[in-house]
């Protein structure tokens, strides 16, 4: 009978945590650069697509961390 893997669940959502709060920052300061500003007053074009980097930063980071944490577990699993 295989053996379940121990999942530490507060390591699970502090890189959860993390990995999203790093990507909505790099969403809005990659928006920043270019001029699309999130906190702009009213609902233009610039804002909406500040909001949309913010979001999709927010989703890859959190992906990576996901994913960067399921590599540690298959390494953890090979030793």
């Amino acid at each position: 009978m295989a053996k379940k893997p121990r999942v530490n669940f507060l390591a699970v959502g502090f890189s959860d945590a993390i990995g999203f709060l790093v990507g909505c920052l790099t969403g809005y300061w990659l928006g920043k650069l270019i001029g699309m500003d999130v906190f702009a007053p009213g609902y233009d074009n610039s804002s909406m697509v500040g909001i949309v980097l913010v979001g999709l930063g927010g989703g890859l980071g959190s992906q990576w961390a996901r994913r960067w944490q399921q590599g540690r577990q298959n390494k953890d699993d090979e030793s």
